[in-house]
């Protein structure tokens, strides 16, 4: 099975450690070092060839335009029916920018440094329309609590 994969990066080092850890002979990469071309390239080649990028792997610091903004573009783009809909994998910075990316509506994420192992996971499980959240916080979130603290009056006593 072909599969095509948009990679935006300005970061030479992560071109090849996407390339190295998901290439082989069924896989064609179309590489960009600005986020603001994404959506046009997503677009020419839906028109120009009729098939979609089948998984976009988006760098959180593109240029420009960085990754969680690209992701919130597509997809902005795709619900007015303007690009079809092209998963996206984020790679994150920090365990900081894992709400960022929880937002942008990314089917999946990995926070830096990269290994080929789980790259490759990431990218079967996001081919495959599962979720990837590597570096997720847990579900259950301590601001939960202080939140309802921060609901009651004034002088409230407990």
């Amino acid at each position: 099975m072909t599969v095509n994969v948009l990679v935006a990066t300005d970061a030479e080092w992560i071109v090849e450690s996407i390339t190295a850890a998901l290439g082989d002979e069924e896989t064609y990469f179309t590489v960009v070092s600005e986020g603001r071309v994404v959506a046009d390239v997503v677009k020419r080649r839906a028109k120009e060839s009729k098939a979609d990028y089948d998984l976009a792997i988006l760098d959180l610091q593109i240029g420009t335009m960085g990754g969680i903004a690209v992701t919130m573009s597509l997809r902005l783009d795709e619900s007015a029916g303007a690009l079809p809909h092209v998963p996206v994998l984020v790679l994150l910075d920090r365990m900081a920018d894992v709400h960022l990316a929880r937002r942008s509506g990314a089917d999946g994420w990995l926070v830096k440094p990269l290994d080929p192992l789980r790259l490759g996971r990431a990218a079967r499980a996001v081919l495959a329309g599962k979720p990837y959240h590597n570096g997720s916080v847990p579900d259950v979130v301590d601001a939960e609590p202080v939140a309802e603290q921060l609901d009651e009056p004034a002088g409230a006593e407990a």
